[in-house]
């Protein structure tokens, strides 16, 4: 007797907005298969019925996903065809895909992906920041002290970075990158991707921190920001000071100084300000003994 032949798993793109982006691969795929292995069943239903798929579905989600890929492996194992899809773009992208197609690996089992649209890449193809190279850093941490680690950690990253943020977190995720990275790094926050109300905003981080002080966050954003640029000069603390004590010494405010330094050396400004406070805090000692 021969062994019976394993199944495939089809890691199968849909659209992020525009259904029109849905593959005609991916149609056949989703129609011949034997399950879909869907994110959200109710949302992916709806997809389903718009191209006349009648195939069953199967949830496989963050919340079930230690049950569901031994059960999900056993099918296979029995020769069975499943197409894993997300609510929007390709599967193991920020979602639990990763976990099944890990084990299908493990296991011997044939994995074929079937491409579609990704937030990141569509964002960064129309950001106008450079593409030749880029880091794909998915969502922050929710926790401001591991969200700001994690930035520190960026800070001298040359490539273009790629964020996903929800609106309810964007506003103190820009906070963060405006003390870290600086007022002046370019970014770009790409919205509501491929749909009618797409929206991509352009600008420096200073300028978006202020842009959505006055505007709600609303749906999902892509952020597409500059990397470090390697030609900038590496300053001391020393020669941060020496700068700073001789503009003061000129009659200037520290805010002024700061500013002032800071659009020489492209350092954040919010950094000069703290030093330059810490320098007058000292000298007003000085010159009180």
């Amino acid at each position: 007797m021969t062994e019976a032949k394993s199944g495939v798993l089809y890691i199968v793109g849909t659209p992020i907005g525009n259904l029109e982006d849905m593959t005609f691969r991916g149609v056949r795929i989703l129609q011949s298969v034997d399950l879909i292995a869907a994110e959200d069943t109710r949302h992916t239903g709806k997809l389903l019925k718009h191209f006349q798929v009648n195939t069953p579905q199967i949830s496989y989600h963050e919340h079930n996903r230690n049950s569901r890929v031994p059960e999900l492996l056993m099918r296979l194992s029995e020769g069975k065809d499943i197409a894993l899809v997300t609510d929007a773009g390709v599967p193991g992208i920020s979602d639990p895909g990763y976990e099944l197609v890990k084990a299908c690996a493990e296991n011997g089992i044939i994995v074929v992906p079937v491409p579609g649209a990704v937030a990141a890449i569509t964002a960064l193809s129309a950001s106008g920041i450079p593409t030749d190279k880029f880091v794909f850093e998915g969502f922050l941490s929710s926790k401001t002290k591991q969200r700001r680690s994690h930035l520190e950690l960026l800070k001298l990253e040359e490539r273009t970075l790629v964020f996903y943020e929800s609106p309810h977190r964007l506003r103190s995720t820009l906070q963060d990158m405006r003390e870290i990275f600086g007022d002046d790094r370019q970014i770009v926050l790409a919205r509501e991707l491929t749909k009618i109300y797409e929206e991509f905003w352009r600008g420096s981080i200073a300028g978006a921190c202020s842009y959505y002080e006055s505007k709600a966050p609303m749906g999902e954003y892509t952020l597409v920001v500059a990397g470090h640029y390697p030609s900038q000069r590496e300053y001391t603390q020393d020669e941060l000071i020496e700068n700073l004590e001789t503009i003061m010494g000129q009659g200037i405010s520290p805010s002024q100084a700061s500013r002032q330094l800071a659009a020489s050396t492209s350092l954040p400004r919010r950094q000069l300000y703290q030093l330059a406070l810490t320098l007058k805090s000292m000298d007003g000692e000085i010159q009180d003994t």
